[in-house]
């Protein structure tokens, strides 16, 4: 039997994970717990090392399910097990009613009910099924925990039931990096484009077309009503005012950090282009270069730059930020820039980063999208490998935000005492499962221009970017060849020694940069 013609993409991915403890939040009815399914009669069945698998539903609705989803995968592929029974087992304080299949391994499955003292003494996998509505899922955790001690595994499996739930908060954990956890997360939508409604159609002898399909979601969608979003879109509800609420922001400021601006009038742009540069050049000497030279970044051997890019209405901010020998993110400076050309802000930029990367190890993370393009394009011809771009996507923001937060309450990030920053940072909000600046803009206490949340976004840049893998390459030249072999023959290589490194040479800067230190 060939799995990947029965599986989804997202079930497959899921079933491929093997981790010690998983973690999935789901869409209602996409079929996650029908793969675990699977896995379980998979481990039990296995020839080497069965191991047993304890399912915890939160009703016996839910167990009885799990068994027959089982059995029907037994059925499928052909492995010797026994017939679904119903059994008691033994607790010192009551026998709890249950399902199982035996197999042949001596393996066995047993689907229980929601109480903890069920998976006491018990070995092998646990599975926790719809998580987030058992009455005490901390205490189901700790007991099913404990299954890791002999090689075995944990899963924890929901759809979301509230912002301040247990299960919620868990997730948030592991994608913070808090537990050592796998973390699955699918929507409606994602199984939807998988294939989800084509393999229904299957089940149900149906035909499938894309009309039919696109009025299957209106339905399904109008059926969850004004609970879609968490039931379907896996958003969990009571969301919370601020993601960073202003008492957490202000514990992390420090008198410290400098806060730079720069804002010019549109006439600058009528300027011809030596005397703008010479201008910028002259701004970076009077106002980047003296902070700059104060400052021991560099010294821990890891930094970063977070460029969130604006040429308008709104503000490009590169947050610059230092990770420690204690793994404290500090911030030494933020430059803020308003209405400046794309050529002054490499100049900007560039001052600060060439600083940097003369002394440590430095990675950029930079707003790649719309017009920022052009600014990180052109720090990718400065700085190479070093330079991330990015284009902000759901999943950036899903994987960058927690760690944000996780810096701020951990008390791991110090960050300038300035009331624009922490504007920015209180502009925080959950919108469609992820934290974003919201659509309203804010005002500038320092000059009344409009505000987007950019020093949050920048802020989550550096941090995110300290904790990404940057590998940097040279290029070796291969072994001179044969005369004939290249354009040119044997003498074009002569100017060269065989096997000598080529690195690309180091772009100049803007007209007008030049050094200023």
């Amino acid at each position: 039997m060939n799995l990947g013609e029965i599986l989804l993409p997202y079930q497959r991915a899921y079933l491929a994970d093997q981790a010690n403890v998983k973690v999935c939040e789901k869409s209602r009815r996409i079929g996650i717990t029908w793969t675990e399914a699977l896995d379980s009669v998979l481990h039990a069945a296995a020839r080497t090392a069965p191991q047993s698998t304890w399912y915890v539903g939160y009703n016996r609705e839910m167990a009885r399910e799990f068994i027959d989803e089982c059995a029907e995968w037994i059925a499928r592929i052909g492995e010797g097990a026994g017939m679904p029974s119903e059994v008691l087992v033994q607790d010192e304080e009551a026998d709890i009613q249950a399902y199982e299949i035996r197999f042949a391994t001596r393996a066995k499955i047993v689907a229980l009910s929601s109480t903890p003292r069920s998976l006491r003494g018990k070995a092998g996998r646990a599975v926790i099924d719809e998580a987030a509505f058992h009455r005490d899922l901390r205490a189901l955790m700790k007991a099913a925990l404990a299954f890791l001690m002999w090689g075995g595994a944990v899963r924890i499996i929901s759809s979301h039931n509230g912002l301040d739930n247990v299960f919620n908060e868990i997730v948030i954990e592991t994608r913070e990096g808090k537990k050592p956890y796998s973390l699955h997360r699918y929507t409606f939508d994602d199984a939807v484009s998988d294939g989800l409604f084509g393999k229904i159609c299957e089940a149900q002898n149906r035909r499938y077309s894309p009309a039919a399909e696109r009025a299957w979601i209106e339905e399904v969608r109008a059926d969850y009503g004004a609970d879609a979003e968490e039931e379907l879109d896996v958003v969990p509800r009571q969301l919370a005012d601020a993601f960073l609420p202003a008492a957490l922001i202000d514990a992390r400021m420090t008198d410290d950090a400098a806060v730079v601006r720069w804002a010019l009038d549109d006439s600058f742009v009528q300027l011809p282009d030596g005397d703008r540069a010479a201008r910028g050049a002259a701004w970076c000497a009077d106002n980047l270069a003296p902070i700059l030279r104060r400052l021991a970044i560099g010294a821990s051997g890891r930094a970063s730059i977070g460029v969130d890019f604006a040429r308008d209405s709104d503000l490009s901010v590169f947050w610059i930020a230092e990770r420690g020998a204690d793994h404290r993110v500090r911030t030494p400076m933020v430059v803020e820039l308003r209405n400046i050309p794309f050529r002054q802000q490499d100049q900007a930029l560039f001052c600060v980063a060439d600083w940097i990367a003369a002394r440590g190890n430095l990675t950029l993370a930079m707003d790649a999208r719309g017009s920022g393009a052009y600014l990180c394009e052109s720090a990718r011809g400065r700085y190479g490998a070093r330079v991330i771009a990015c284009t902000m996507t759901r999943e950036w923001y899903i994987d960058a935000m927690p760690l944000l937060r996780a810096a701020f309450e951990d008390g791991a990030i110090d960050i300038p005492r300035d009331p624009d920053i922490m504007v920015d940072l209180r502009s925080l909000r959950m919108e469609d499962g992820v934290v974003k600046p919201p659509e309203k803009r804010t005002r500038s206490a320092a000059d009344r221009g409009k505000r987007h949340g950019d020093a949050a976004i920048a802020a989550a840049l550096a941090n995110w970017a300290l904790k990404q893998r940057v590998v940097e390459y040279a290029y070796m030249r291969p072994p001179r060849a044969r005369r004939g072999l290249f354009p040119g023959g044997e003498s074009a290589r002569r100017d060269r020694p065989p096997g000598e490194t080529e690195t690309a040479a180091r772009p100049r800067g803007p007209r007008g940069l030049g050094s200023f230190f």
